[in-house]
């Protein structure tokens, strides 16, 4: 068996291109722009990069985009109040501050400072809650995208083992309740887990991230299993995935590369529930 490839740039580039022509019927027949603020604290090199990428890509399909460049020494009542202002601007319907942040600031305070119909990431308690209670909420942006990736397959989820491995609450937990809602009956490993491989052997779908570069192996994929590698790192100046995907491409039936695959999908599902957010707020 040879997997099917999960194309994340050219699933992304469809959803784009139909964002984008929305974008251009709300301007042109109602006077509304979609606007992100973009939030960026210190000097991470690699959170700089993705800032860079998600203002790019709002500019591209049309968006207001503003980016806050704050120096690390900014400090948690600075970020807070500049919050306070990004609530009441009105040309700004996303909020997103690029993680993580620098010691000394609390994450958790600063997404709970963001107002929930802002809250384009989906980090603040009252989307997490809607979404675990099945309520209509803004989903966080990886796990909405690993979601896109496995219903373009076609494949019927229900009741579908699904192992999720890692259990952040950026990724692993709200994927394992999105999955859930398509009447997967779930699995979620993590470090603490027993016999990882015994596991993931069972799983029709897996989803791992864990950011352990190659932790799942060829050989722990059931044939024709979806494999979606949510996990990045770089070895040797490569970017590499959770999954050794030469030999598990040899199993799956579906799988994402690294780069590629849910990457893209990423920011895309940022556009998308920026645009859901100007829509609703404009109500």
């Amino acid at each position: 068996m040879c997997a099917k490839i999960l194309d994340g740039r050219k699933i992304s580039k469809e959803i784009r291109n139909a964002i984008m022509n929305e974008v251009h019927h709300l301007k042109d027949h109602y006077g509304i722009t979609p606007g992100l603020a973009v939030v960026i604290v210190g000097d991470d090199d690699a959170s700089h990069v993705y800032v860079s990428m998600k203002e790019k890509a709002c500019q591209k399909v049309g968006f207001h985009s503003e980016v806050y460049k704050l120096p690390k020494e900014t400090t948690e009542k600075e970020l807070l109040t500049l919050i306070d202002e990004l609530n009441h601007n009105e040309k700004i319907n996303g909020i997103l501050v690029q993680l993580p942040l620098p010691k000394g600031i609390d994450e958790n305070l600063i997404n709970s400072h963001i107002l929930p119909m802002k809250d384009v990431d989906g980090f603040h308690a009252v989307n997490a809650g809607k979404l675990l209670l099945g309520e209509e909420s803004f989903v966080p942006c990886t796990p909405k995208g690993i979601l896109e990736l496995i219903k373009r397959t076609e494949e019927d989820l229900t009741g579908k083992h699904a192992v999720v491995i890692g259990r952040s609450n950026i990724v692993g937990k709200p994927a394992g309740v999105l999955l859930l809602k398509e009447n997967a009956t779930v699995t979620i490993c993590h470090s603490k887990t027993k016999n990882l491989e015994k596991h993931v052997k069972m799983a029709d779908i897996v989803v791992a991230a864990v950011g352990v570069p190659e932790l799942i192996k060829g050989d722990m994929i059931k044939d024709g299993a979806i494999v979606i590698d949510a996990g990045t790192r770089k070895v040797n100046g490569k970017l590499v995935g959770d999954v050794a995907f030469e030999e598990a491409s040899k199993k799956a039936s579906w799988i994402t590369p690294v780069p590629g695959g849910v990457g893209p999908m990423t920011i895309t599902m940022l556009l998308e529930n920026t645009l859901k957010a100007a829509k609703t707020q404009c109500e």
